[in-house]
């Protein structure tokens, strides 16, 4: 892979200084670095610090410091220095982490999605592209090392494309790379939540490879410096706690929660339901699952090869749940072994007359008016649309056919099976349906909803 790539670690600490390096008289400080628009820590970030349950936390003898990023390469910089106490990066950056900063410690999880959703390649609306087959030749805008970057370069290779010779692989901060693709400077964009969303929601990409494709599981987590865990054990355990506090405020106000991180982060708040909303992209829970650590082993053969100076890391020292469990108490384990999203999509289907049950076929409509409503399966919520008519409709999901990747009706390729209308986040996964099941038709989405007004 031809990587046009400067030295990540030292553009981000020469493009980011440390900002009040001194507590308030009589208060220790804590330091902690988060990425606001990296919607998948937000109960270590943007959330957590907007609700104020670290200060609560803490008490009044300390003094939080929020440092905001947009990728984990700066975050993990200043932890070697020193100058980081607490941050939370995704799976790739954690590895990182754990190679460079030496002595840290992954102590939980923000988010994670168990097949890879998290993590998209998108190309620009009108390109000819429908696969990452189509890459060949192409330059590709990626940050180097992150997960979405590991993502493409194992979907490549999936695809029968080789990632050191079929693409260029251009090294970009994810704002920059989306700038890039809009102005023609790249043919496609890999990156990690919620970038491929939001370019797809504002009709500035269009969506060609889900990761959920490749089922290798993709989370963000909680990072500490050893030495100051150690120190300030307190400390640890109150974040931990506030942590917990800010997944709970999450599960219990979706809606709310949503419209809060995306007041903060300039995101639009149905880019943010996407992903952190009831069945969204992302399942928050906090605990360190062992599919998740088998998937950070599974990792480390590709960061090797896409991060030179990547030598490899012990992942047994680096999991410490020893203080999660303590925050957590005694349902932990039992915890730990589910996998099942505690934010479901609940209540009576208005248009289909039955409740919802199925997390399978759970769909979602957020009204213009205000409030959301759900509905039983995407057939269920295509006739909640046309009842509703198409501008009253702020957002509209649901999850994917085949892998439950949750997306925008209105983004979606559509088949119909049997009187049935069945979503697919990408063409390449309809044609897949559509070869094993030769009786779905496709449909776009404005026959659907032209077919179900007419019921």
């Amino acid at each position: 892979m031809r990587v046009v790539l400067a030295a990540a670690l030292l553009l981000a600490l020469a493009g980011c200084s440390l900002s009040g390096t001194a507590a308030a008289p009589g208060k220790k400080k804590l330091v902690v670095g988060y990425q606001s628009k990296t919607i998948n820590t937000v109960t270590a970030g943007t959330l957590l610090r907007e609700l104020g349950y670290l200060e609560k936390r803490l008490g009044g003898g300390y003094a939080v410091e929020w440092q905001d990023h947009d990728t984990g390469a700066p975050i993990t910089a200043k932890m070697v220095a020193g100058k980081i106490d607490i941050g939370s990066m995704g799976d790739y950056p954690l590895l990182i982490n754990a190679a460079r900063a030496k002595n840290t410690e992954l102590v939980s999880i923000t988010g994670y999605n168990l097949r890879g959703g998290l993590n998209m390649v998108v190309v620009p609306p009108a390109s000819k592209v429908t696969t990452l087959a189509g890459l060949k030749g192409a330059k590709v805008s990626a940050s180097v090392g992150s997960a979405g970057h590991g993502t493409l370069v194992q979907a490549l290779e999936k695809a029968g494309l080789d990632p050191a010779a079929d693409v260029e692989v251009v090294n970009h901060q994810p704002p920059v790379g989306a700038s890039q693709l809009e102005a023609g400077g790249v043919q496609a964009y890999a990156q990690f939540v919620a970038w491929p969303g939001l370019l797809v929601f504002q009709d500035k990409a269009k969506l060609i490879y889900d990761g959920s494709a490749l089922r290798v599981p993709t989370f963000h987590g909680v990072v500490v410096r050893e030495l100051y865990a150690k120190e300030n054990p307190q400390v640890v355990d109150a974040f931990l706690k506030a942590q917990l506090d800010a997944t709970r405020y999450l599960h219990d106000n979706p809606l709310r929660a949503a419209e809060l991180v995306a007041k903060v982060t300039g995101l639009p708040p149905e880019v943010v339901y996407l992903y952190n909303g009831p069945g969204g992209i992302a399942t928050f829970d906090v605990t360190l699952k062992p599919q998740l650590k088998a998937a950070h082993q599974h990792d480390i053969p590709y960061l090797k090869r896409i991060s030179q100076d990547f030598a490899g890391v012990d992942l047994s020292r680096f999991a410490n749940d020893s203080y999660l469990r303590e925050a957590y108490g005694p349902a932990y384990d039992a915890d730990t072994a589910s996998t099942a999203n505690p934010a479901k999509i609940t209540g009576a289907d208005p248009a289909c007359g039955v409740p919802v049950t199925d997390p399978r076929t759970a769909s979602e409509l957020w009204l213009a008016a205000g409030g959301t409503r759900p509905a039983a399966t995407p057939t269920c919520l295509l006739r909640q649309i046309a009842a509703a008519g198409a501008g009253e409709v702020r957002a509209a999901y649901v999850p994917d056919a085949a892998t439950g990747t949750r997306w925008f009706a209105d983004k979606s390729v559509w088949l119909r099976e049997k009187g049935d209308y069945l979503p697919f986040t990408t063409r390449d996964g309809a044609d897949a349906y559509r070869a094993a099941h030769p009786g779905a038709k496709p449909v776009t989405y404005a026959e659907a909803l032209e077919k179900e007004a007419a019921r």
